[in-house]
């Protein structure tokens, strides 16, 4: 279907690498879920999940499922495969997801990924 983009905010930002399954990570099996409210995207597994952080797309890691929060919103699933990469554009942070709207072929490797 498509891809989509979240923002981590910057008070977040620490924690949400402590986490895990990041791009040099070996796949741990783990799951990890991003929350949000409202409706989910219009998405299916394998489709990208980009992350922007400090006004810069951060990365992207496979979908592997929606999960719904009894009351209300969803999470993003993700296990491993992340992958470190940016485009030339800031992007500031915003609240809820948007669809990709830059061309895949923008998109370059971003080693430096974790630096604020």
């Amino acid at each position: 279907m498509s891809d989509i983009v979240v923002t981590v905010p910057k008070r977040l930002w620490d924690e949400w690498i402590e986490e895990g399954s990041l791009p040099e990570d070996e796949e741990s099996g783990d799951e990890y879920a991003y929350w949000l409210g409202g409706s989910p995207p219009h998405v299916r597994p394998r489709d990208r999940v980009y992350i922007c952080a400090h006004g810069k797309l951060r990365g992207y890691a496979p979908l592997t499922r929606i999960i719904h929060k009894p009351g209300g919103g969803f999470g993003l699933c993700r296990r491993g495969g992340a992958v470190a990469c940016t485009i030339d554009e800031p992007i500031p942070g915003f609240r809820g997801f948007r669809y990709v709207w830059w061309p895949r072929d923008a998109e370059r490797s971003f080693p430096d990924w974790r630096t604020p």
